[in-house]
């Protein structure tokens, strides 16, 4: 009868390696590198200069927001759920929740500056003065009947209890997960029911305020646009995105211990597996509002897909398809490429650029010298230079949370299993 090999050991340093600085050195270079870029090309951009920096600067919002609180969100799904893929992500997706302040400062800088460039609410308050300003008949009475909800008071009032509300949770999440590090693995049932009971609470709570916060942020840029599943289809478009990163942040990490030690095949495996339900789910939520919206063919739904097919968006509509769900899904089916570690890592980061390319589809066609009228200028350019360097500046911050903690968390009961050698036989 053959042996099982021992089963590993955990080094004794299980702090971050020593390249995780240099990767937060050059996040920081890029992050200055571009805002350089621009600046620049707001002053080429002439009159609409600036307008293309902050509509760029909400797609940099949305992207790093996504995988602040979607890290947050999906940390909770993993203490409802459980499994071992949890103990390979669990610190990865505490240090996203903890770059929360970085994205209350992006949310300030929107929140004083750009509303009256952006929002026509925040620009008219009313039906008369917004047929004065040039608009729609049909602009004009969404303004007027969504004013109670569609106003600056109102949206910095959200803004504020969402934040509030996010932030406490990421910070008791990272608190308690502290403590039951301290504590002894016997205790382990009762941190397991505790995190569960507040863990189920609070994907119930941030999918309805972030289905609040971005309606603010995003959806109401055209301001008679509604939909019954933006928010969901933002949540599951957040799940895409953070565990795209997740998994970039544990397989380059693998290259030195600790993750080198932990991180077996067979997990790398069930996390390639997720990430193709992620992909499939996103694809159908996606389809199921285009299908529904469309073959309604209303006047007052149909036009925010025109406004995105027409004028040769249809290119951009095509290559968003093709780059967020068909590339991923037909790669992520081949076994041999889950099980890859380079491969698996382009297709994350591959995801992420198409995350970020989906959101330039749903920001910049809500106004008008974009809308039904594809066209090269400077500020498109925006779309990459300052999405690049919110992102790179947030990347330097989760480099340096992510080095604020052990990356292995000792008390868990998976961590025995996962040691154990792939392939072992009794």
């Amino acid at each position: 009868m053959a042996h099982a090999p021992h089963a590993k050991v955990l080094p004794a340093d299980l702090s971050a390696p020593a390249f995780v600085g240099a990767w937060r050195a050059r996040a920081l270079m890029v992050a200055v590198l571009f805002t350089v870029v621009a600046i620049v090309l707001a002053f080429l951009d002439g009159p609409l200069g600036l307008d293309h920096v902050y509509r760029a600067y909400v797609v940099g919002m949305m992207l790093t927001f996504g995988w602040c609180c979607g890290g947050m969100t999906l940390l909770m799904v993993q203490y409802i759920s459980g499994g071992k893929w949890g103990l390979l992500l669990r610190r990865p997706l505490e240090a996203m929740s903890r770059t929360m302040p970085l994205i209350f400062l992006y949310w300030l800088g929107f929140a004083i500056f750009m509303p009256k460039r952006l929002y026509l609410w925040a620009k008219f308050s009313d039906a008369a003065s917004a047929l004065k300003g040039g608009l729609t008949e049909g602009q004009a009475h969404a303004i007027e009947w969504k004013h109670g909800m569609l106003n600056v008071g109102a949206m910095w009032g959200v803004g504020i209890v969402c934040f509030a509300i996010w932030g406490f949770y990421a910070w008791r999440l990272n608190t308690l997960s502290m403590k039951r590090e301290q504590d002894t693995l016997a205790n382990t049932p009762y941190w397991i029911k505790k995190f569960e009971n507040i863990s189920g609470f609070g994907i119930l709570v941030y999918s309805l305020t972030m289905t609040a916060a971005v309606i603010y942020w995003v959806m109401s840029m055209d301001v008679t646009w509604y939909s019954s599943v933006y928010g969901l289809l933002f949540l599951v478009g957040q799940g895409y995105s953070v565990l795209a990163l997740g998994i970039l942040t544990t397989l380059s990490l693998s290259k030195a211990e600790p993750i080198k030690t932990i991180l077996r095949v067979t997990e790398q495996y069930d996390l390639g597996k997720f990430t193709f339900a992620f992909v499939m789910l996103n694809m159908y939520l996606a389809f199921a509002q285009f299908l529904i919206i469309w073959s309604g063919n209303l006047p007052e739904e149909i036009p925010w897909y025109m406004n995105r097919i027409n004028g040769h968006w249809g290119i951009i509509c095509t290559l968003d398809f093709m780059f967020h769900w068909l590339i991923p899904f037909s790669l992520l089916l081949s076994k041999d490429i889950k099980q890859n570690k380079k491969r698996l890592m382009r297709i994350c980061q591959w995801m992420i650029f198409a995350k970020a390319f989906d959101l330039f589809w749903l920001v910049e066609p809500n106004y008008p010298d974009a809308a039904r009228n594809l066209h090269f200028s400077w500020g498109i350019l925006e779309y990459i230079a300052v999405p690049v360097a919110m992102a790179a500046l947030w990347v330097a911050y989760y480099c340096m949370q992510l080095t604020s903690r052990p990356l292995v968390q000792t008390n868990d009961p998976h961590l025995a299993e996962i040691l154990e050698p792939e392939h072992a036989h009794a």
